[in-house]
């Protein structure tokens, strides 16, 4: 269906001017805030189907309220349930929405220009809502980041935008889902850029505070000032206590990286045993995971309420490390056998643990000092996230909007500082980028290669364009003059030098001149319209048109439909990219 003058301007204003960017950052966290509320509702709707409670977490090893006579034993069959309903749905119409989401996202960014399949949203929700629902121990942030980013892409691919708009859109989405899931739309941002964009700009940066706002405030209209996750105030003491957090900060790399390795490394395990079809795994190894649930209820699926206790120093030291060791048992037995869920929120609780646990420890050898155990669980949270995910800034801030406590900022931003740089030493990788790493894909390596493609943009790449031939011109002169021409296409004029599209070499070479009562083909018979490029396109984006037109090369014009100034291809493209220093900037004119 052809678009009318007016659906074509507006079209034109949503895909190419800043406000129209702004309109879809705007949509995009509306549907977001809306999308978050609806996966929390629905998560927590399947709970109480199963457990006949809103959260399980901290119900202890009691019977379902709907299944008394089963007793504490129906833990050991809600997740065999859970993997018979999601199993076949994630492998049938979206084997993308097993895991995490966050790589698979990460991903679609980095090289696929933003696109994520529609269905990936659906899919996604429904999956995630019934593994934590009948007890998987993994997080609802992954997800609702999958699902907002497959919001953003789909409504950039109907509008058709450029590549570089919908991995804004990707954001976007992202930011919006995090804002809207935990009221913390700071922090949505800064993970949308740190984590999914992977780049800070002044556009991306406004364009996301905009999604993210709005699906926070839509979010809030909907359910109101309910949090999800209720942390207590901590202040600090004094400047006494900053080693201890120096301390917790390195004590809480090392868990955060540990973290990451058990997770794949359970993966591992669980491939190695498996020989059966994909869509049964994740009820075979329900078993498994209930058995983990029957001996430690607390791990039944997000494990808020837990969190909180924990920090509010309901649990003794010994008891906060076997929770410890149990999430990550349980979060990673739980992605190791095709479960759907994040590692964001057991990356907290194990933090939430550790944090608590070191210090309770400090306290008592310390009394004199008068430490707060819980101050030290909510640094712990931000540190093991940090080092688990290499995003300082996203964990600093999330903690903080949690709590709202600006009397903890300092040994806070000390602690994940720590954390990350020892992260960092001890591996390049993180919880995300690992995942990616061991399907061969090394994002943080193409990152480079993508920055510079960014840089450097088609008017620092392109060649004069071939003279123009006449529309009136010959088979025979247009044959001619292609054979002399770097490109396998040469622009066509009219007699008034207006711009008739391109004359293609491997059409020319269809000579049905010497046809009996076929006109031999003229220049504007045999003008075909080409993608235009502009001198501002990134090499990036343009790569993407380039690989469909290798043969011809593609022109480049100022405006759309006039004479092109500039002619470009792929030679082009890979001579000016060897030349560039890797500061992205060409080496200089040919």
């Amino acid at each position: 269906m052809r678009l009318g003058g007016a659906a074509r301007r507006a079209h034109r204003w949503l895909t190419t001017s800043q406000s129209g960017l702004v309109g879809l950052a705007l949509l995009i966290g509306v549907g977001a805030g809306l999308g978050a509320v609806v996966f929390r509702l629905l998560i927590v709707g399947i709970t109480e189907l199963v457990t006949g409670r809103a959260d399980f977490s901290d119900a202890g090893r009691v019977a379902s309220l709907h299944l008394p006579a089963l007793g504490p034993w129906f833990l050991l069959l809600a997740p065999v349930v859970g993997g018979l309903l999601y199993g076949p749905l994630v492998q049938r119409f979206a084997p993308e929405a097993r895991g995490h989401g966050v790589p698979e996202v990460m991903v679609a960014v980095a090289r696929n220009g933003g696109r994520i399949p529609a269905r990936v949203a659906i899919v996604k929700s429904l999956a995630s809502a019934l593994c934590i629902g009948t007890g998987g121990s993994v997080g609802r942030e992954g997800p609702i980041v999958q699902i907002g980013s497959a919001l953003g892409s789909s409504i950039g691919q109907w509008l058709r935008v450029p590549d570089h708009r919908l991995r804004l859109m990707v954001a976007c989405g992202a930011a919006g889902g995090i804002s809207a899931t935990f009221d913390a739309p700071i922090a949505g941002v800064f993970f949308g850029l740190e984590v999914i964009l992977r780049r800070f700009t002044a556009e991306a940066f406004g364009i996301v505070v905009i999604s993210s706002v709005t699906a926070n405030v839509v979010a809030r209209a909907v359910v109101g000032e309910d949090h999800i996750l209720t942390l207590p105030a901590y202040s600090l003491g004094s400047a006494a206590e900053f080693p201890f957090y120096a301390v917790l900060g390195l004590v809480a790399g090392a868990v955060g990286w540990g973290f990451a390795r058990v997770l794949y490394r359970i993966e591992d395990v669980c491939d190695a045993v498996w020989r059966g079809p994909q869509w049964l795994r994740p009820a075979v190894g329900g078993l498994v995971l209930g058995g983990v649930l029957l001996a430690l209820p607390q791990m039944y699926g997000v494990g808020y309420p837990v969190l909180e206790k924990a920090v509010a120093g309901g649990y003794a030291v010994g008891f906060l490390l076997v929770l410890l060791v149990g999430k990550v048992l349980a979060t990673s037995l739980t992605i190791g056998i095709g479960g759907s869920g994040g590692v964001f929120a057991p990356s907290l609780f194990i933090g939430g643990m550790v944090g608590t646990a070191f210090g309770d420890v400090a306290h008592v050898a310390f009394p004199g000092l008068d430490l707060s155990p819980g101050a030290f669980g909510l640094v712990g949270m931000a540190a093991v996230f940090a080092a688990a995910s290499h995003a300082p800034i996203a964990a600093v801030l999330i903690v903080f909007e949690l709590t709202g406590e600006y009397s903890i900022i300092l040994p806070l931003m000390a602690a994940v500082a720590l954390a990350t740089g020892l992260s960092h030493l001890i591996a390049r990788d993180n919880i995300y980028t690992l995942k990616l790493i061991r399907r061969g894909i090394d994002i943080d390596a193409e990152a480079v290669d993508a920055d510079r493609l960014q840089r450097l943009t088609v008017a620092d790449v392109m060649r004069p364009a071939p003279a123009p031939v006449r529309a009136s011109s010959g088979l025979d002169e247009v044959t001619a003059r292609l054979a002399e021409s770097r490109y396998g296409a040469m622009p066509v004029v009219d007699d008034e030098g207006r711009y008739l599209g391109a004359a293609l070499a491997g059409e020319t070479a269809l000579d049905v001149g010497g046809q009996v009562g076929v006109a031999a083909p003229r220049a504007a018979d045999l003008a075909r319209r080409l993608p235009e490029l502009t001198p501002g396109t990134s090499l990036h984006d343009a790569l993407r048109t380039l690989t469909a037109h290798d043969a011809t090369g593609l022109p480049v014009t100022a405006t759309p439909g006039e004479p092109p100034i500039g002619w470009i291809d792929h030679r082009d493209v890979l001579t000016s990219y060897g030349a560039a220093d890797p500061g992205g900037r060409p080496a200089g004119p040919r």
